[in-house]
């Protein structure tokens, strides 16, 4: 069986790991998520507009880098490819209070939805290949983990 050869060197699979967190031998895409919260924290002080930024210039690098790091190591979306996490999870914190609880929470249910993959997002993640393929389930499931944020803060219930 042949490893597959990451090279952090590369700025493309340096990204593409979430800065090496993908590379966690349990669970990488967790650990690809946890790096997103230090993101979330800083464009929520600058601001809507860069973080508005951040989610669309995150999204089209995102589709390079991972569709780019995929074939150079010839796996689809290999499990280590982490940064459609940060992207996804930073999608579900937009418009959220930044707090520990919202942090939380938000991290809990992106990761459900991410690993569930309700449909249609299990439906995306199989026919849409490459990197808009890689990244696509993942804003797919920030949406229902956003749109129950959303609700949580209508309601009054997070804080």
């Amino acid at each position: 069986m042949t490893k597959t050869k990451f090279q952090l060197s590369r700025w493309q699979h340096m990204l593409a790991l979430g800065f090496g967190a993908g590379l966690a031998p349990r669970a990488p895409g967790t650990f690809g998520t946890l790096v997103a919260i230090p993101f979330v924290i800083a464009l929520a002080a600058l601001g809507l507009v860069w973080y508005l930024v951040f989610l669309l210039a995150g999204t089209v690098l995102g589709i390079y880098i991972c569709g780019k790091t995929a074939r150079d190591v010839g796996e689809h979306d290999h499990g280590a490819i982490v940064w459609d996490e940060i992207i996804g999870y930073a999608l579900t914190m937009l418009l959220v209070p930044v707090s520990v609880q919202s942090l939380l929470i938000g991290f809990l249910l992106f990761r459900f939805f991410d690993i569930l993959k309700p449909w249609p997002i299990r439906w995306l993640d199989r026919r849409i290949h490459g990197g808009l393929g890689i990244m696509l389930d993942d804003l797919m499931a920030a949406v229902p983990a956003w749109l129950i944020l959303q609700l949580l803060l209508y309601y009054q219930l997070l804080s």
